[in-house]
């Protein structure tokens, strides 16, 4: 309740843009809120804001019970100053806890997740406190689970090739990747490696040092205000040699890498009770995007000079530099997929052979890797409590993000980090469609369009084209009374392999009327791009004959 209350107080604030009188209700109020009380007090310009609202030893519970230290931080804010997003937020809570009360050990967790079992702590004390594997010990990594998933999966929600599958691969050399939430670490692990020790710029801030005066004293802070400034990190070494690292906007990941790379270790924890559980995203737009916005912030990753591929496998070792090797190229899939997803089906509607014949013994080289590749993740996907239902969404999805995500993402990649131009704002579009609606479909197992965004052409398009080259396949088939099945056996089952997968594509574009369904635009632009594309196909074909 007061933490409701305090949070209202501030974002009522951050709206208008000042601070109101009907908020100072006492004399405690008046000297916090005294010096915020401007006319250009916004989310984005802001001065710091540091309130203790329970102070360990002065503050009990109803049993008499003293509470934990509570406070409430927001680093200051300045549209002249670079304010790193995630990562810059944690090493300001990293640097006020470490003023107010310097804890050895710190727990990560996103806004939108919550403890789920009251026994987490003392799992990862257990870890800490082994002397056998202390020294190199740099956090705990409790998996991320989620509440509100449907039985289906229907957008992979889980994540669980990342989160449990390729974790415990890595727990069994250095330990899983950090991933921003649900890790307990060393404060020591944030200045250096177990064997190197990088010095903050002033004493407070050492791992070691033990404060000695109460969190609510004026001269801390007055030194907390100040390390929350947004001018605090200049030329000092946060976010590049102390803290949370910098230069990606997926920070998690690179920590996680460039910790592992200075030699600390990590546990993966595992509990059969979920420690934390989280929110999943609802709708399609919101997923994708959050998937663009993950691969744009992979490849920052893997093409800097920090790259797995070359620096991970000098520092990690070489099997820990290739796990984040492939962690980090991960966008590139969308090169495969989509020639995948184009190219034969191209040829099958132009009457092009590009494969073995059903009867030719290479086929069996296709057969195999097919069936291999997809029995082996299958596998590895229902010995972690997954189902074959929620396997097939994951494959689906993981589908739908090489042709959409990672393509936007490793565009947006390139046209805006290397080659320097700026993107456009609000490309990803928020859908306005009641979230108790979306929430109805969603348990039905419908996908989420709603709104006309440009991450589901790719994807319809790619639909569009196989359903053609599939039903025209079919018909060639039944006019040559098979005749011409023996050349076409793998084109058609790859047409009919997308087809499959696109049922849910086929279903907003066609047979759906609700408010979830794929909007007009989309279907139309689709259906357009989709013609210019067998368009340039045949003119390549007859330019290159």
């Amino acid at each position: 309740m007061m933490y409701d209350n305090m949070k209202e107080r501030v974002q009522h604030a951050c709206e208008i843009g000042m601070i109101s009188e009907e908020y100072i209700t006492n004399e405690e109020a008046h000297m916090i809120f005294e010096e915020y009380r401007t006319s250009n007090f916004t989310s984005q310009d802001h001065p710091t804001v540091i309130q203790v609202l329970l102070e360990s030893g002065s503050n009990k519970d109803t049993r008499g019970q003293s509470m934990p230290n509570l406070v409430y931080v927001s680093r200051e804010k300045s549209k002249s100053c670079p304010h790193h997003f995630k990562g810059g937020a944690l090493n300001t809570l990293l640097r006020v806890s470490g003023v107010m009360t310097n804890s050895p050990i710190i727990l990560t967790l996103d806004c939108d997740m919550y403890s789920n079992d009251p026994r987490t702590p003392k799992r990862a004390l257990c870890y800490f406190m082994d002397r056998s594997v202390r020294p190199h010990l740099g956090y705990i990594q409790f998996p991320q689970r989620f509440y509100g998933i449907n039985k289906a999966d229907i957008y992979a929600s889980e994540h669980k090739h990342v989160f449990q599958i390729n974790t415990m691969g890595m727990d069994g050399f250095s330990g899983p990747n950090y991933y921003g939430t649900g890790s307990f670490f060393w404060r020591q692990t944030f200045f250096g490696g177990p064997s190197s020790f990088f010095h903050p710029e002033i004493p407070e801030l050492c791992p070691d040092y033990a404060t000695s005066k109460p969190i609510n004293a004026p001269e801390i802070l007055e030194l907390a205000h100040k390390v929350a400034r947004c001018k605090y990190e200049d030329h000092n070494g946060w976010g590049y040699k102390m803290g949370f690292k910098y230069g990606t906007i997926v920070e998690d990941t690179y920590t996680g890498y460039r910790l592992t790379c200075e030699g600390w270790n990590s546990v993966y924890c595992n509990p059969k009770r979920a420690a934390f559980l989280g929110s999943i995203p609802i709708s399609l737009n919101d997923t994708l995007s959050q998937q663009k916005r993950w691969g744009v912030g992979l490849l920052q990753v893997a093409l800097s000079k920090y790259s797995p591929l070359t620096y991970g496998t000098r520092t990690a070792g070489f099997i820990m530099g290739y796990c984040y090797t492939h962690l980090a190229f991960w966008p590139i899939w969308c090169i495969p997929i989509t020639i995948y997803a184009y190219l034969p089906q191209l040829a099958l509607l132009n009457g092009i052979s590009i494969f073995p014949k059903a009867f030719d013994t290479w086929i069996l080289v296709y057969v195999f890797l097919f069936i291999g590749a997809n029995t082996q993740d299958c596998y590895d996907f229902i010995s972690t409590d997954g189902t074959f239902q929620r396997w097939w969404s994951d494959q689906r999805m993981w589908l739908m993000r090489a042709l959409s995500s990672y393509l936007f993402g490793g565009a947006e990649f390139i046209i805006n980090k290397q080659l320097r131009i700026p993107t456009l704002q609000g490309f990803n579009l928020t859908s306005k469609v009641v979230d108790k609606e979306k929430g109805k479909r969603y348990e039905q197992g419908l996908f989420e369009f709603g709104v006309p965004s440009p991450l589901f052409v790719p994807l319809a398009t790619a639909a569009i084209i196989n359903a053609v080259a599939f039903i025209k396949a079919v018909v060639s088939v039944i006019i040559s009374k098979g005749e011409c099945l023996d050349m076409f056996m793998i084109q058609m089952f790859l047409a009919s392999y997308g087809v499959l997968n696109a049922w849910p594509f086929f279903q907003g574009m066609v047979l759906r009327s609700d408010n979830g369904r794929m909007p007009i635009m989309i279907t139309i632009t689709s259906s357009c791009i989709a013609t210019i594309i067998y368009i340039v196909f045949i003119l390549f074909i007859g330019f290159s004959v």
